[in-house]
């Protein structure tokens, strides 16, 4: 990750080229090497130097195949690496040991898509769901399965298995079928995520032939974000994938559906939020928008966030910490990633400061802590006004 993620776009060029010079270096003496010793392996001849270079299987693979690498400029994309935590990501086959079904979700930079990520099997903390309309990492929420709006595939390509919403009476399920239409995007065809079985069931059970596939993948989001469902099911959450019902009432599929847009907008958009009413911030007139490591005031007041020795926030609601992923609140999500970080294995250092100053806004973290504070507000109130659930 140290390598293939940084919160600075040009850092992280500077990362993966002299990464990939080394690699190839290496190419170069293992081919030398080979000549006088044609039995010998890439795997007891390379140079194990982690502040060079990160090995793995694939890369052993293609060393001992003398395969050479090359960057490429259009494989620098945004991607969410945590929570509300964006990044520039290197995403290449050559330095990504596996991309898994990523190219089909998200296989240009400007191909539209909105994906939900759910907890993956035997994840023990509690079950969470986030929504992107950029490329996930897989810990975004733990051992994350992707559930797409849309797949893509190559004009003239055969079809992908791909992870298919289906809201059913068994599960969010997986789906090799055909069964959409099919909207060029440059030189790639996008195909539903949500299958016609499902819609069909839901427009037959409902008596209403107005509901979409876009209905059903909100209502998913939605559902995923009822605290009776999580309560009622949360040993199975960590067992088996998702099992999604078909709510008995047609006023409660559109409640679910409403609400699951409206966290879905919520989550996409959180960087737009305004800042909580009541929330007051100190200190800005310093100019000083740096950040170390934020903290609190201490752990049994929250309700104080240092941002850096200039700036204070106060009066964060109590209950915006109720609002969870992955294991902590929103908001320590953003004060914990957004710190300066130095790895130790390859002594690369990620300062998030630097995506403040490449696009621009020397405020972005700042606001981006009251931007979530709102988010977390607002999540909650939606959460609350679900419906129960019959089935």
């Amino acid at each position: 990750d140290a390598w293939c993620y940084n919160s600075a776009k040009t850092k992280l060029q500077e990362n993966i080229q002299r990464s990939i010079a080394f690699y190839n270096s290496q190419v170069d003496a293992f081919q030398k090497a080979k000549i006088s010793s044609p039995n010998l392996k890439a795997e007891d001849f390379v140079t194990y130097d982690s502040t060079k270079f990160s090995w793995s299987s694939t890369a052993m693979a293609a060393i001992n195949r003398q395969k050479k690498y090359s960057f490429s400029e259009e494989s620098i994309r945004y991607a969410l690496y945590r929570p509300f935590f964006k990044q520039f990501a290197y995403f290449n086959r050559d330095m990504v040991e596996r991309v898994c079904q990523i190219p089909q979700l998200f296989p240009t930079p400007n191909t539209p898509n909105r994906v939900i990520c759910i907890s993956g099997i035997g994840i023990m903390k509690e079950f969470s769901t986030l929504i992107t309309d950029i490329i996930p990492d897989l810990e975004i929420v733990g051992k994350s399965q992707c559930f797409p709006l849309y797949y893509y595939e190559a004009a003239g390509g055969r079809t992908h298995s791909v992870r298919s919403v289906a809201a059913s009476q068994t599960s969010l399920s997986v789906t090799e079928k055909d069964d959409s239409q099919q909207t060029p995007e440059n030189e790639y065809v996008r195909k539903d995520g949500v299958s016609d079985y499902i819609l069909n069931e839901a427009q037959s059970k409902y008596a209403d032939q107005t509901n979409t596939k876009e209905d059903i993948f909100y209502y998913v989001y939605g559902f995923l974000h009822s605290r009776e469902y999580r309560a009622t099911f949360s040993a199975d959450l960590k067992k088996i994938l998702s099992r999604i019902p078909l709510v008995a009432k047609k006023e409660d599929f559109l409640a679910f559906s409403h609400c699951g847009r409206e966290l879905a907008e919520l989550h996409l958009h959180y960087e737009d939020a305004d800042p909580y009413p009541g929330v007051e911030v100190t200190g800005t007139e310093s100019q000083n928008f740096k950040v170390q490591k934020m903290r609190f005031k201490s752990k049994e007041d929250k309700s104080i966030i240092f941002y850096n020795s200039s700036i204070t926030v106060s009066h964060v609601p109590t209950k915006a910490y109720e609002y969870v992923v992955n294991g902590k609140s929103a908001i320590e999500w953003i004060m914990e990633r957004y710190a300066i970080t130095t790895d130790k294995a390859s002594g690369i250092v990620n300062d998030p400061n630097a995506w403040a100053d490449e696009h621009g806004n020397p405020r972005y973290i700042l606001d981006l802590l009251l931007s979530v504070i709102t988010v977390s507000m607002k999540t909650m109130e939606i959460v609350e006004s679900l419906p129960r659930f019959e089935c």
